[in-house]
């Protein structure tokens, strides 16, 4: 059987499910085109905790963890399975590799996880378990659960990073409230994520994990990180000899990169 890719996912704002962009057309197609998965493992930058924590839930409810948007948004409900027996599996994965990991209950799909399925897999009838970012760990931790969860993706699982290429908020939502979904893109943000596909080109994972140093802009487009460590983990999951292929660029109020990627 061959592996699926890994992928990081930039959800940007949670309208995305329902407006007409680009990055919104993009995922709908990428379902198509995505061989059907058994199920799916989705480290979101949404589900924060210490450690590694997993979503163990049978029947995971959807969480609308966010305000200010039209109401159709909030009557999306995605009713995909969990699945208790993968979850149990992962935090075993975890341990073995020496990482502190442990399934959660009551724990349902925040947006980073469901947004983006509703568009890739609108049908909701594959199991979906959701694995946490650590807001106090950075990116070698998040590499490292990346390539614990490697073995999955010989298995026909879809692994993904749900996250964000760049992710200012307040500058989006400046730019949200005005109405500007369409703003210009300005140099500080067109640059960092310039750098950002360079390295990801090239493969070079030493200076990746020291982005937060080495990139320009890098603090303006991520005051705290979580949105960006998915991308460490969809590159862990590639394993050794990793390439990245850049399947999609946009950007959303001007600051938010809808950049997406697949790994093999």
């Amino acid at each position: 059987m061959t592996a699926l890719p890994s992928l990081f996912l930039s959800h940007g704002s949670p309208d995305i499910a329902i407006a007409d962009t680009e990055a919104h057309t993009f995922l709908g197609k990428l379902g198509r085109e995505l061989p059907r998965p058994d199920a799916i493992v989705v480290v979101s930058a949404h589900f924060e905790a210490g450690g590694v924590a997993i979503s163990g839930d049978k029947v995971p409810a959807t969480i609308h963890d966010f305000g200010g948007f039209a109401k159709e948004l909030y009557e999306i409900e995605y009713a995909a399975p969990g699945s208790p027996a993968l979850a149990e599996r992962l935090a075993c994965m975890m341990r073995n590799d020496g990482l502190a990991a442990g399934v959660v209950r009551d724990r349902g799909f925040d947006h980073g996880t469901w947004v983006p399925l509703h568009l890739l897999y609108p049908d909701a009838d594959i199991p979906v378990v959701q694995v946490s970012v650590d807001p106090h760990a950075g990116p070698e931790h998040h590499h490292r659960l990346g390539r614990a969860l490697e073995p999955l993706r010989h298995e026909n699982i879809l692994i993904a990073g749900s996250g964000s290429m760049t992710h200012n908020l307040q500058k989006a939502f400046a730019a949200f409230r005005c109405g500007e979904r369409a703003a210009a893109t300005p140099a500080w943000v067109s640059q960092y994520v310039d750098w950002m596909d360079s390295k990801l080109e090239t493969g070079d994972l030493e200076a990746l994990l020291a982005y937060r140093d080495r990139a320009p802009y890098a603090v303006e487009n991520h005051p705290t990180d979580e949105h960006l460590m998915p991308l460490f983990s969809a590159v862990g999951a590639a394993g050794e000899g990793w390439k990245a292929r850049k399947l999609h660029s946009s950007c959303d109020f001007g600051v938010l990169s809808m950049n997406a990627y697949a790994f093999e």
